[in-house]
């Protein structure tokens, strides 16, 4: 683990093969949920029902934005953490502020 956060100074991602197939796999499902939504603006479907699957799209894109969140925690903040680089809170605090913002 230390070895994959030292890749955190570089700023490149690190997850394991097992994220990056869950990501991969959620991120395919949400390719298909948006190709929907075009395919039901093309076909004129009733706005309520194409404003149920953007919202479908939308927790699904946060789903990921949690995940991320959650892993980057996990093993870039806290190494740096245990490593003294208390300037990663600031970082941190600053990613959570933009992904709370409406």
């Amino acid at each position: 683990m230390a070895d994959d956060c030292a890749k955190c100074t570089q700023r490149s991602a690190h997850h394991s093969e097992k994220v990056k197939s869950e990501f991969d796999k959620r991120l395919s499902r949400i390719e298909g949920q948006v190709k929907a939504v075009r395919r039901m603006i093309d076909e004129d479907v009733y706005c309520d029902d194409v404003l149920n699957q953007v919202t479908s799209v939308m927790a699904a894109l946060n789903g990921i934005r949690v995940l991320l969140l959650e892993k980057h925690i996990n093993s870039c903040v806290v190494e740096q953490l245990n490593e003294g680089r208390l300037e990663v809170i600031d970082e941190l605090m600053k990613t959570i502020a933009r992904m709370t913002k409406q």
